[in-house]
């Protein structure tokens, strides 16, 4: 299976050591954790929410590279949390990153997740008929792969990119203070 990652275009596109940023589930100094969108749009939603961005005009200056990478059979554990947990703001990742501790405590190498970045149905994608047309609609996914993964291949497919714009409706941000 392909699933795609966006990443800033100076470094490699996985983590390979613990000093990774705290994410949704893991915290600081238990990583690397892999995170991989099963949609190009997804991906590019999970850098949108991240950095708040909700203005076209602020993808003027975005440039970040991103890639198809082949990740074999996606993992099929979901996490044992509600979609509002699982989906939700900052405040949930407590929540989350214990459900990811206790699922690498028993030797599980990755989850896969309802999109917390994309909205419902935003990862249909489109189609030609006619001209372009929206595809049916489905709901991203995330996985999540514990661990340095070598193993994985990748292909740089945008390098400088920006988001499109017509991402930017289909982002589920996180909620305001």
């Amino acid at each position: 299976m392909i699933a795609y990652r966006n990443c800033d275009g100076r470094y490699p596109f996985l983590w390979e050591g613990s000093a990774q940023p705290a994410a949704r589930w893991h915290p600081v100094g238990e990583g690397p954790v892999q995170y991989l969108a099963d949609t190009p749009v997804g991906a590019w939603a999970e850098f949108l929410r991240h950095e708040d961005i909700t203005d076209e005009d602020d993808l003027e200056g975005v440039q970040r590279a991103l890639w198809a990478v082949e990740i074999g059979d996606p993992p099929t554990r979901a996490p044992s949390l509600p979609v509002t947990t699982s989906t939700g703001g900052r405040g949930t990742y407590p929540a989350c990153q214990a459900d990811g501790k206790r699922l690498r405590g028993a030797g599980v190498a990755g989850l896969v997740a309802k999109s917390a970045a994309l909205k419902d149905g935003a990862a249909g994608g489109q189609r030609v008929e006619a001209g372009l047309r929206d595809g049916p609609a489905a709901d991203g996914r995330v996985f999540v792969l514990f661990g340095a993964r070598p193993d994985l291949l990748g292909w740089l497919i945008v390098d400088p990119g920006r988001p499109p714009a017509e991402a930017l409706p289909a982002v589920r941000h996180f909620p305001k203070k």
